[in-house]
């Protein structure tokens, strides 16, 4: 770039920087002209999911190595793997419900951020298909976007080949997995989720991205019909986990 390029850029910037500061997106404090996404106390408020957990389905232990926890060893879920970057609590949780219920999509270059810093793609295994979980026509209408397809365009940029978003779709309409608990999830989605394309998805390496862990239900069931198309291996990855 030329030098009066960049002294003409600069000298733009420094005029943003004074009329138009940087704000944190968590507690939208001026943060000033280092364009940060988060302020320093939001940055220590998050609260990073790391090892022991459960090889299987990212249950957080408190003390030991990773190993396998009950209900997995018991193979209760069709994913080999489910990962979290974070536990879904503030200022991680208003991040993601801006998104999800505000349409607030100026969260998402945070969002992305905090999965690079986070290493996310180290969590999971490449995939062959990047496959947001999917919302029913009717929610989709109404909420104009999938705030899955949109956390894994965010979350995995260098894997955008292998995204599949309209593979697995939602064919039957559900009760909001919000107002359940337990066994009613899993009820609630039974037999919610077909594919398109079964042939496609026999023998490949398939990666599930969602925006919250709650119980796993979602996961499984969609995880569920990928195994019985023949996928090698179903993985599963959030954003955020509640614990």
């Amino acid at each position: 770039m030329p030098d009066r390029d960049r002294g003409e850029r600069s000298v733009f910037q420094g005029i943003v920087d004074v009329f138009l500061p940087a704000r944190c997106q968590g507690c939208n404090q001026q943060t000033g002209p280092q364009l940060a996404s988060l302020c320093d106390t939001c940055r220590a408020r998050l609260s990073p999911l790391t090892s022991p957990l459960c090889t299987c389905c990212g249950t957080i232990f408190t003390s030991g190595e990773d190993h396998l926890c009950g209900a997995c060893l018991g193979k209760t879920f069709a994913f080999s793997r489910a990962r979290s970057l974070f536990s879904y609590k503030d200022p991680l949780r208003s991040l993601l419900v801006r998104l999800k219920f505000g349409g607030d999509l100026s969260v998402l270059e945070t969002l992305a951020t905090l999965a690079r810093q986070a290493e996310a793609e180290q969590a999971v295994h490449v995939p062959d298909c990047l496959i947001p979980v999917p919302l029913h026509k009717k929610r989709l209408q109404r909420r104009g976007f999938n705030q899955a397809l949109l956390l894994a365009r965010a979350c995995f940029p260098a894997w955008q080949a292998a995204l599949c978003p309209n593979l697995l779709c939602r064919h039957r309409s559900t009760v909001p997995q919000t107002e359940l608990s337990g066994k009613a999830r899993r009820n609630n989605l039974k037999n919610s989720f077909s594919l398109r394309e079964v042939d496609l998805i026999r023998g490949r390496k398939v990666l599930l991205v969602d925006d919250v862990y709650t119980t796993g239900s979602t996961l499984h069931e969609c995880a569920r019909v990928l195994v019985r198309a023949g996928a090698e291996r179903v993985e599963a990855f959030t954003v955020a986990r509640v614990l």
